[in-house]
């Protein structure tokens, strides 16, 4: 029966009672049926406004969600607005009436978004005493919570990325990961990223070169030092010019003169001193650089194969996207350094420097390891054992300080799996081997999903 129905025999009911000449019998009935129809009427009503209120609530959840996209650079009215119109496209209740929708956007302990909205349910059977409306109210919070990001983003650049179209690809990738971290933060600062292209060096900043965290192997400091890491021993001028090294043109009674150091390209090698008595595990670590030990310092490097400019955590994005578009593929593979110094630009030193951490915070660092090989050159090692044994100790010392490490495998040549990769990732989950180019391209798209999703908090 419907409940136009149901009321019209209701009313009839008690037209009849009314004019019942039976006696009390009639008039005492009557009287106990009012409450029992009230009680089924309030709950149909309740009923429909409860099924209006849970439609209002899921329209605001989408609501506050879709705002909190824009928020950062909207202002009070354009957010306004918006709002009205998103809620409008997603509630669509026709009994609903007189719907009201206001949003605020705060920036106090994380990035907020709160969502109120209200509605009027005409009631069918309250209305009978007296109770002609349900006021309906609901509210949502988007939040970027206390939670910010920092990205590093360590991506091999080397020859075999020319192969294909593994770079075309990278770059696509890499492109819309960077969308997906500047739509996630509500405000500068949310979220910071750093790249960091690899090959057998990384690129430093040829600016640098007065840096004192250069190693140039300065021959008048060190004269045992061995011409193998020495950049004054293999960039500079002989006196008997056919010979383009201080060996080679010493053993021909040459005179040699290093070249300016401003004439560095900005590669450097590896860190530490493996192979030497000392041990020194640079090359593992983010230890400060100090002037005075020469295997804590960066060594120069002027490597033909010299990749693009790493740079350190910032949120200029035009400046990010410009760098990943100037990438080229060059050059022997060395996981190694790529992720020692992504690591590093995590925590400054050396190179970089990272913004101080806000106190009412909390921080998620990341790092993304991409490669398309296995390694094959360092500093002291052309044996892959030998480098992926210096880079499994990398790897655990990353883990160990709380970072969290995506590692993915490109392999379109028939590569055995890294073992090395998959025991560096943070965990299974989050090392990804590829088989084709084009699926970095949804693999960074799902990471940054999982980086950025923002969570409805009420």
């Amino acid at each position: 029966m419907s409940i136009r129905s149901l009321v019209l025999k209701a009313s009839r009911l008690l037209g009849c009672f009314g004019r019942s000449q039976r006696g009390n019998v009639a008039i005492t009935f009557a009287f106990a049926t009012l409450p029992l129809i009230g009680f089924v009427g309030a709950a149909i009503d309740y009923s429909r406004a409860n099924t209006v209120k849970t439609a209002m609530q899921a329209a605001l959840d989408t609501t506050a969600l879709m705002l909190s996209k824009e928020a950062a650079s909207d202002t009070a009215g354009q957010l306004q607005t918006n709002a009205q119109k998103y809620f409008a496209a997603l509630f669509t209740r026709p009994e609903a009436q007189n719907a009201a929708v206001t949003a605020s956007y705060t920036t106090t302990g994380g990035s907020t978004i709160v969502v109120n909205g209200s509605v009027q349910v005409p009631t069918t059977f309250m209305g009978i005493i007296g109770f002609k409306t349900f006021d309906v109210n609901a509210s949502s919070t988007a939040k970027w919570g206390s939670t910010r990001l920092r990205v590093a983003l360590v991506l091999d650049n080397t020859g075999s990325m020319s192969q294909s179209g593994k770079m075309t690809a990278l770059k696509t990738a890499t492109k819309g990961l960077l969308t997906q971290l500047q739509n996630a933060a509500g405000t500068d600062g949310d979220v910071y990223v750093s790249i960091v292209p690899f090959v057998k060096d990384v690129n430093l900043g040829a600016s640098n070169y007065n840096a004192n965290w250069i190693y140039w192997g300065t021959l008048l400091q060190d004269p045992t030092l061995s011409d193998n890491f020495s950049w004054e021993a293999n960039n500079g001028t002989c006196t008997k010019s056919s010979y383009r090294n201080r060996r080679s043109c010493l053993s021909r009674k040459g005179i040699w003169k290093p070249a300016s150091h401003s004439t560095w390209n900005g590669c450097v090698m590896d860190r530490g001193d493996p192979t030497g008595p000392s041990k020194l595990n640079y090359d593992t670590n983010v230890a400060s650089t100090n002037a005075l030990v020469n295997a804590s310092l960066f060594a120069a490097e002027q490597y033909w194969y010299c990749p693009q400019a790493a740079m350190g955590l910032n949120y200029n994005w035009t400046a990010m996207t410009s760098l990943v578009n100037n990438m080229s593929p060059a050059g022997n593979t060395n996981q190694g350094i790529g992720l020692a110094l992504g690591w590093m630009s995590l925590t400054g030193g050396g190179p970089f420097t990272a913004p101080p951490k806000d106190p009412n915070y909390q921080y998620n660092e990341i790092i993304i390891l991409m490669t398309d090989g296995l390694n094959t050159e360092n500093r002291w090692y052309t044996s892959q054992s030998q480098i992926d044994a210096r880079q499994k100790l990398t790897c655990d010392n990353v883990k160990a300080a709380g970072i969290t490490l995506y590692t993915i495998q490109v392999n379109t040549g028939g590569d055995p799996t890294s073992t090395l990769l998959q025991n560096c990732a943070s965990s299974s989950d989050k090392f990804f081997l590829l088989t084709s180019a084009n699926a970095m391209i949804a693999t960074f798209n799902k990471i940054g999903t999982q980086l950025t999703q923002l969570r409805v908090a009420k």
